[in-house]
């Protein structure tokens, strides 16, 4: 499978407590952290939930 590089972008300060945990989920803390997933189908369903906190890349 393909990876992909998540980076959180934006603050969840003002998100919904969904939001919050799905950026937890996806093992994001800090502003500007970095994380590879692999291309699946959970993780891309993930992404789209908080697609406007993140940045994501195509490895």
């Amino acid at each position: 499978m393909a990876k992909i590089k998540v980076t959180k972008v934006r603050s969840e300060i003002n998100r919904t407590q969904n939001q919050k945990r799905t950026l937890e989920a996806l093992g994001l803390r800090k502003m500007g952290q970095t994380v590879e997933h692999e291309d699946t189908p959970n993780i891309l369903g993930m992404v789209n939930k908080v697609k406007h906190l993140v940045s994501v890349e195509t490895v």
